[in-house]
C-alpha cells in the first residue's frame, strides 16, 4: 500500500514506520525536514509545514495515498489542513484518551460523543491539550463524516525512548530523594508500551474499520506501586511532599482503557506488569 506518514520520526512513530516498512508498504514521511530520521533509503520524504494550510496544499496537491497516518494532528485546524489537502482512501488520526471527560474504569470508545459540542476551529495553543484533542475529533465526526477515518486513542505511552521523561521523573526523584507532589498516588491507571503503540497503528492500515478505537496495555498500575518498586530495587526512599515538584500525571484519576474493539481485530496487547518493571530497571541503571 502507498502510505503517507505525517510525522513519525521520533518515539513510537519510529516503531510504527519500521513496522510499515517490514510489512512491505511504500512509505513516504512528511516532516519539516529539520530532524534526521533512521529510515535511510527505505522511505520517501516530503518537506512541509504541518501547521501551514498553504504548505500542506502546495506540497500534497496532485498526490494520492491509500492510507495517511497523521501522527501530529493535535487540533481541529490540523485535521482541516490535512483532509482538505490530501486525497486518500483512509485517514488514521493519532488521537488520545484525553478526549474522555472523565476517563473511568473500563473506558470505552463510545464514552466520547463526537457530536456533543460544536466544532471550534482552533490552533494548538488555543486550548488545553485535552480540549484541542477533543476539537480534532469533533472536526472528524461533524465535518468529515463522509471520509474514511480512524481515531486511535492511547493513554500515556511509555518506553526507554520516551523523550518526555515522565516516568523517568519518578525514578530520578526517588533515587535522588527530590521532594515531589503527587495527588493521585493510589489511583490505578493504564499505559501503553511504545513499540506496541507503533505496531498497532501500522496494524490498522489494512483493517476494515472506521471511527474511534482504543489501544492500551492490559491491566493497570498505581504510582505507589511504581515508586515502591523503585524504592525496593534502589534502597532509596521517595520524598512525597505537597510543596515538592509537581509530578507529571497529577490530575489523572483512576481509570482503565477497554480494548475489546482492537482485540476483536486480532491485535493482542501485552500486560503492563510484564514490561514496566524492566523499563524501571533501565531507568534506574541509567540514573
Amino acid at each position: 500500500m502507498k502510505i503517507l506518514v505525517l510525522g513519525g520520526t521520533r518515539f513510537f512513530g519510529i516503531h510504527m514506520v519500521n513496522a510499515l516498512i517490514e510489512s512491505g508498504h511504500d512509505v513516504t514521511i512528511a516532516t519539516r525536514g529539520i530532524s534526521k530520521d533512521p529510515f535511510g533509503d527505505k522511505v520517501k520524504r516530503l518537506t512541509l509545514d504541518r501547521k501551514d494550510e498553504g504548505s500542506m496544499k502546495q506540497t500534497l496537491k496532485d498526490t494520492h495515498f491509500d492510507v495517511v497516518i497523521d501522527k501530529i494532528a493535535y487540533c481541529s485546524n490540523d485535521i482541516k489542513y490535512a483532509l482538505d489537502a490530501i486525497d486518500c482512501d483512509k485517514y488514521i488520526h493519532m488521537s488520545s484518551t484525553a478526549v474522555y471527560d472523565p476517563k473511568t474504569i473500563n473506558t470505552k470508545e463510545d464514552d466520547f460523543d463526537g457530536y456533543s459540542k460544536p466544532v471550534v476551529w482552533c490552533n494548538r495553543e488555543d486550548f488545553s491539550y485535552d480540549e484541542i484533542k477533543r476539537q480534532a475529533e469533533y472536526a472528524l465526526h461533524q465535518k468529515y463524516a463522509d471520509r474514511n477515518w480512524i481515531a486511535v486513542r492511547y493513554p500515556v505511552v511509555l518506553g526507554e525512548d520516551d523523550y518526555t521523561g515522565r516516568l523517568r521523573f519518578y525514578v530520578e526523584h526517588v533515587l535522588k530523594k527530590i521532594p515531589m507532589n503527587i495527588d493521585n498516588l493510589d489511583c490505578q491507571m493504564s499505559y501503553i508500551k511504545s513499540d506496541e503503540a507503533g505496531r498497532f497503528m501500522a496494524f490498522l492500515v489494512d483493517k476494515d474499520l472506521s471511527g474511534a478505537i482504543n489501544g492500551s496495555g492490559k491491566g493497570t498500575i498505581s504510582l505507589r506501586e511504581i515508586i515502591e518498586y523503585v524504592e525496593k530495587k534502589s534502597g532509596s526512599k521517595a520524598v512525597i511532599d505537597p510543596d515538592g515538584e509537581e509530578a507529571p500525571y497529577n490530575g489523572d484519576r483512576q481509570f482503565s482503557i477497554n480494548t475489546d474493539r482492537a482485540e476483536a481485530l486480532g491485535f493482542e496487547f501485552s500486560d503492563i506488569h510484564d514490561w514496566i518493571c524492566d523499563l524501571l530497571d533501565q531507568y534506574i541503571a541509567q540514573i
